[in-house]
């Protein structure tokens, strides 16, 4: 069954080392997920590319400027949904925790002015929900400051190959 989504909490589970999704927690009909590493960096990275190829403000930047016009859109709407933001209790969220399923998908499709976000567990429950551009945009923020917590974007550090030895002191050959 695929719940409306209301609300949505990402909190990382160092014990778990997952995300938790929580949808429409504190309200009639929660349901909660687990979000692995491979399918949260999936998502902001794939996510990434889809909401900047879908920006208006950026199909209408200079080639040169579109990163920042996609950066100044995010940053907008952050800003403007902000006041939609509250915390959510530990004792909800610890509610979530225990009957959580591990999640199977989560797709963002193009719907209309908005987008239509689905994420649902490997039974099909689930949650989906039509979110306006800038809710998306504050949606994967969330995701990816647990993302952040979980230091899962930290790249691993390339081994250092050792100085080459310098070579011994040698006297110019003459011919």
């Amino acid at each position: 069954m695929a719940r409306t989504l209301r609300n949505i909490t990402f909190v990382y589970v160092p014990r778990e080392d997952r995300i938790l999704a929580a949808i429409n927690a504190g309200l009639p009909q929660p349901w909660s997920c687990w979000l692995t590493r491979r399918l949260s960096l999936a998502v902001l990275e794939r996510t990434a590319d889809y909401v900047a190829s879908s920006s208006d403000v950026a199909q209408r930047a200079p080639a040169e400027f579109r990163s920042e016009a996609v950066a100044f859109e995010r940053e907008a709407a952050i800003a403007k949904t902000a006041s939609a933001m509250s915390v959510t209790p530990p004792a909800v969220l610890q509610s979530n925790v225990t009957g959580a399923a591990l999640a199977d998908r989560l797709t963002i499709a193009r719907h209309g002015d908005g987008y239509r976000f689905d994420l649902l567990g490997p039974a099909g429950e689930g949650a989906t929900g039509l979110v306006k551009r800038d809710e998306l945009q504050r949606i994967l923020q969330m995701l990816r400051v647990e993302v952040g917590k979980a230091g899962w974007l930290a790249t691993p550090s390339r081994p250092q190959a050792a100085p080459a030895a310098a070579a011994p002191d040698t006297k110019p050959a003459r011919h």
